[in-house]
């Protein structure tokens, strides 16, 4: 996934063989079964080129993040204190980025408490994984009617 967020656009096997051989040597099967893999796993999208294929990443690398994130935070029996280990690994730059998004999840200071309106402002997760501005994150936005 590296070598397809890497270059942002949609990549051949050959061109991740050839970016990954300057650095180990790597057979070409092994490539293109990664890459079938990610494409099953819905990681990625392909396009029939003539005789090969060129995959584009689903999402960001953000996005990817957010949602390995949010996997494994569900499935803690503790989430609360999985949440305070996790915080307790953070560097002051990490807590400080964490601050930010949570000042942007929430939107502009003069929201109502629970307001649950559409949000304008920009965001940095991604929207399945994002919590509501009450609190709550049962789901994906579709899944709450598109909140």
């Amino acid at each position: 996934m590296t070598r397809v967020w890497k270059w942002n656009r949609p990549v051949t096997v050959r061109e991740v063989l050839q970016d990954l051989q300057q650095e180990r040597s790597i057979a070409y099967t092994t490539v293109m079964t990664v890459l079938d893999n990610l494409h099953q796993k819905g990681w990625v999208r392909r396009e029939a080129e003539g005789r090969a294929y060129r995959y584009e990443a689903v999402s960001t690398r953000a996005a990817y993040a957010a949602a390995l994130m949010n996997d494994a935070w569900s499935q803690s029996d503790n989430p609360a204190a999985a949440l305070v280990a996790f915080f307790g690994m953070m560097s002051d730059e990490q807590r400080q980025a964490l601050s930010d998004a949570v000042r942007i999840v929430q939107g502009p200071a003069d929201s109502a408490p629970g307001d649950t309106g559409p949000h304008t402002g920009p965001h940095t997760a991604a929207p399945h994984t994002a919590p509501d501005t009450d609190g709550e994150n049962p789901g994906s936005a579709q899944e709450r009617g598109g909140r």
